[in-house]
């Protein structure tokens, strides 16, 4: 009797008949397996909590935006969460495996959409555990007889939930400019260098403050943030033009 050997993976009957539940977790698989997926999210928890101890510590005006402060540490965990989101996508034509990533689902939009599903959640996830944590951190360690804020204040658990928000959108940026640029050296930079300036800065004066910043007259020209609601909305919009662009370059170019 011959026996016919049936290929390991799914046949070519299958492909391209994935649901989005399916392509989700075979994404989920392949980030939980990275290294420095672990490395990125333990790295952000603890360098936002220590940065919050160490300005809480220094803090001696109990009239500032104690909360602004206590969140200060989330910038650095931004830029991680950034370039945890261009990995996920370059790292996939850095080792080869996109060929049969794609064609296992050649619904490319599916793909990245799985992908910004996947990489929203654990995101989110991660950083408003950052931003809780950090925001008691950073309370517990005032002195100097100044006394902490309270989640039940004005304005305090808007500023902590929207800054653990802003991981889920920064690495979606990241992600869309590792779909727009494929190659992880030059797409990292980009992601440092947009979230650097633009999204960084709507995240440490728009998001997280909760009270209206005040300029002396005698000092330099006061730049006037957005609102929270609007620099959540801005953010936003720059992850959803940099998704767009990637899922229009990937569907359009060859593995």
């Amino acid at each position: 009797m011959t026996v016919l050997a049936r290929p390991a993976g799914p046949s070519r009957s299958m492909a391209g008949h994935y649901r989005f539940r399916h392509v989700a977790r075979m994404e989920w698989i392949k980030l939980h397996s990275l290294r420095s997926t672990w490395c990125a999210l333990v790295i952000t928890v603890g360098g936002a909590t220590a940065m919050a101890v160490l300005i809480g510590r220094g803090t001696r005006n109990g009239a500032g935006d104690l909360t602004n402060n206590a969140l200060a540490g989330v910038a650095p965990g931004l830029l991680f969460t950034g370039v945890l989101g261009v990995l996920i996508m370059t790292s996939e034509y850095t080792s080869g495996m996109i060929r049969a990533t794609l064609a296992a689902v050649p619904r490319r939009p599916l793909l990245l959409a799985a992908k910004a599903a996947v990489l929203g959640v654990v995101a989110l996830v991660a950083g408003e555990a950052a931003s809780f944590i950090s925001f008691a951190a950073g309370g517990a360690a005032l002195r100097h007889g100044i006394a902490a804020p309270s989640l039940a204040q004005p304005e305090v658990l808007r500023a902590v939930l929207l800054a653990g928000a802003s991981f889920s959108l920064i690495g979606l940026l990241g992600l869309g400019l590792g779909a727009m640029i494929r190659h992880t050296a030059a797409a990292i930079a980009a992601s440092l260098g947009v979230a650097r300036y633009m999204p960084v800065l709507i995240v440490a004066n728009s998001l997280t403050t909760t009270k209206p910043a005040t300029c002396s007259p005698h000092a330099a020209p006061c730049l006037h943030f957005l609102s929270p609601w609007a620099g959540l909305g801005l953010l936003s919009l720059y992850a959803a033009a940099a998704l767009g662009a990637g899922a229009w370059l990937l569907a359009r170019r060859d593995a």
